[in-house]
């Protein structure tokens, strides 16, 4: 089965539909108790996020039908509208500061990360860039082969380090080093950089006094507990009560103002809760099928800003799914990231449903990608315009 040429395109289409589900589902319940005491309808959040959903899917739709030279002509243009929007951020009026983060805009009734957007943005940059490159043999040096791709993610990077926003931070050094990584950067030069993030990364934990407790209260969990580690042995209660099999969904007790944030950074302790070791299982093991499904994307497309964009993405949406579920479970400090499809909140929702679009484009040139969906026949959708008379008609 694993060896089909459409495997990576099921694979990244089916996981996507059941986290999606499984998100709006848990949001519902994580946020019911909350939202029925603060706006009365415990509906509240679960009805922004499906509006978000709503208009997050045809997106992804579109994406999944873009060719390879849309996402390239879109690289640059998104890179520039991150950098502008970042800068917004930091505009007195404009940005709003949250958890200890200045991450958000605020338009009216509406709010903006720009910094999640960022992300794909540095993804489709970062491979067009590396892919010209490689084409013209640029790629042997080092100087060429991180000019100008190191100054770009650093001012992404800058940016998004002046709002104190360490989880985005780590995210987009990642996928800066992902790209690195698939694009054969000689190991001295990989080393050398993997470096300078530890010591950038290090040096924003030691200037902040907020993420020096944070740190502090994670090397050392027994103590703090009603104030730094407060969050996190409540994730850990939430996960320790669910057991084998849950409590039920809609049955957990932790949201009933016990654990701060259950809608967004701590949704997979309510998913521990209300469904046990066995629904935790089931969500790692639909990132792992979801990540894997990526890497076998990238490893099989031969076009090289396909591979680079592939492998990106895919690190993108892996090392967030880690650090999110890492700092539930107390293994990971917490950085304040949302589980990727998951979590509640738009700003996050909508980049990563592109991203995945992307890689069902991607996945269909695979080899022999498309003669089997040419194979396959008219889809659904096809077969329905058809019985109306409204689709294409025979020669």
């Amino acid at each position: 089965m694993l060896d089909r040429p459409l495997t990576s395109y099921y694979l990244v289409l089916g996981c996507s539909v059941m986290l999606l589900a499984l998100g709006l589902t848990m949001v519902l319940s994580a946020s019911s108790v909350k939202q029925l005491q603060e706006t009365g309808s415990a509906y509240t959040l679960v009805q922004k996020q499906a509006m978000w959903m709503a208009l997050g899917l045809p997106l992804m739709w579109a994406a999944s039908r873009l060719p390879v030279k849309g996402f390239r002509a879109l690289a640059f243009p998104m890179l520039l509208l991150s950098v502008g929007a970042l800068a917004l951020v930091l505009v007195p009026g404009l940005g709003r500061a949250a958890g200890g983060a200045t991450r958000w805009i605020s338009l009216g009734p509406l709010q903006i990360q720009p910094s999640e957007p960022a992300k794909l943005g540095l993804v489709l940059w970062g491979a067009d860039l590396l892919a010209r490159k490689e084409k013209l043999g640029q790629l042997t040096e080092w100087r060429p082969l991180l000019m100008p791709l190191l100054p770009g993610a650093g001012l992404l990077v800058l940016l998004v380090m002046l709002g104190n926003d360490l989880g985005t931070t780590l995210v987009l050094l990642t996928i800066f080093l992902a790209l690195l990584w698939v694009v054969g950067a000689p190991a001295r030069l990989f080393v050398g950089i993997a470096g300078l993030v530890a010591l950038l990364v290090s040096i924003l934990i030691v200037v902040e006094p907020y993420r020096m407790q944070r740190l502090t209260g994670f090397l050392d969990q027994s103590g703090n507990q009603l104030t730094f580690n407060y969050q996190g042995t409540q994730g850990l209660y939430a996960l320790a009560s669910g057991g084998l099999t849950g409590t039920g969904l809609g049955e957990g007790r932790a949201k009933w103002d016990f654990l701060p944030h259950a809608e967004t950074d701590f949704i997979f302790a309510i998913i521990g809760e209300e469904f046990g070791l066995v629904g935790t299982l089931v969500v790692l093991g639909l990132f792992g099928l979801l990540t894997y499904a990526g890497l076998r994307i990238a490893r099989r497309v031969k076009d090289p800003f396909t591979r680079l964009a592939a492998a990106g993405a895919t690190a993108w949406l892996a090392v967030q799914a880690i650090v999110n579920i890492g700092a539930v479970i107390s293994v990971l400090p917490i950085t304040g990231i949302p589980l990727p499809l998951v979590s509640y909140g738009g700003s996050a929702l909508i980049p990563t449903l592109i991203a995945l679009g992307m890689l069902l484009a991607f996945a269909k040139r695979e080899p022999g990608a498309r003669q089997a969906l040419a194979a396959r026949g008219p889809g659904p959708l096809s077969r329905a315009l058809s019985w109306l008379g409204l689709g294409p008609r025979g020669s």
